[in-house]
């Protein structure tokens, strides 16, 4: 028995090597190529034989072709009101789930699991003309829209499964002290249900960060960009592939999504257990 509980041990620990070198070395690599001189990502090996900070400074230069600030602060604005509206819609949608039976509730759950299914890009098109229909080409407003719109049918999912543990005794005594299902929602189940809030507030503030699709379709001029779209740019036409300057400007986006995590670190991870054991 001990010899197989070892090699148990030995199998697990060998995979779980793999697997965070497998997720570590492209991030180590990234953060030496930052550091790296000139503008190629070649090297032979993870740290620059002769680092430099050239290329960071050179993101904050207030270079006319690379408004790198102005696209880090499009993109941070766009992920906090993203994050906000998750969290309020998905609440919202989720409550109304959980504690009230309506005709067409378990078809619209379902429908949640199916539009989920739905690649992003599917859309598209459809999004573009409804861009120009209402004016709202260039628009952060517009993507934010669409950003919250897409958190809204897992995330439901996942907070209904949260809410639905939180016992409805809970519900009944206050109602039977004279609260409102407002007072409920508010002071009783959304303070009950702040691991699964951080785990909506995540997701809906790192999702932003990262896109490019949807972005790209929305977004048509460089005042207007987002980091990823600007950092495309900067390696496919603005300067001349600069793979160094890429990688630096894509080490500086970690940072709100590290101080975000650590900010939320405790509910988070207990958020995550938590939906995947209850529902």
């Amino acid at each position: 028995m001990k010899s197989k509980r070892f090699s148990r041990l030995v199998i697990s620990y060998l995979i779980l090597t793999f697997v965070v070198v497998v997720i570590i070395y492209p991030l180590l690599w990234t953060i030496g190529a930052s550091f790296n001189p000139g503008n190629s990502l070649v090297s032979t090996s993870i740290i620059p034989k002769n680092p430099t900070l050239d290329h960071y400074k050179e993101l904050f230069s207030g270079n006319k072709s690379l408004q790198y600030v102005h696209w880090y602060l499009n993109s941070l604005k766009i992920s906090v009101f993203t994050m906000i509206g998750s969290v309020i819609s998905v609440s919202f949608t989720a409550y109304a789930f959980s504690r009230f039976r309506f005709r067409g509730r378990k078809n619209a759950l379902t429908l949640f699991l199916l539009l989920q299914m739905i690649p992003q890009f599917s859309a598209l098109i459809a999004l573009f003309v409804l861009a120009q229909m209402l004016g709202m080409i260039n628009s952060h407003w517009l993507l934010i829209l669409l950003y919250i719109g897409g958190t809204i049918p897992m995330n439901t999912y996942l907070m209904k499964g949260y809410m639905d543990s939180i016992p409805m005794e809970l519900d009944e005594s206050a109602k039977m002290d004279g609260a409102s299902n407002t007072r409920i929602f508010m002071q009783i189940l959304m303070p009950l249900s702040k691991p699964m809030i951080a785990v909506v507030a995540m997701n809906g503030f790192t999702g932003p960060l990262g896109d490019f699709v949807m972005a790209s379709t929305i977004l048509r001029t460089p005042d207007s960009y987002t980091l990823p779209i600007g950092l495309y740019n900067l390696v496919n036409e603005v300067m001349g592939a600069s793979y160094t300057t890429f990688a630096a400007g894509a080490i500086l986006i970690s940072i709100p999504i590290a101080i975000i995590f650590l900010v939320l670190q405790r509910n988070f991870v207990s958020g995550l257990t938590a939906g995947g054991t209850k529902g």
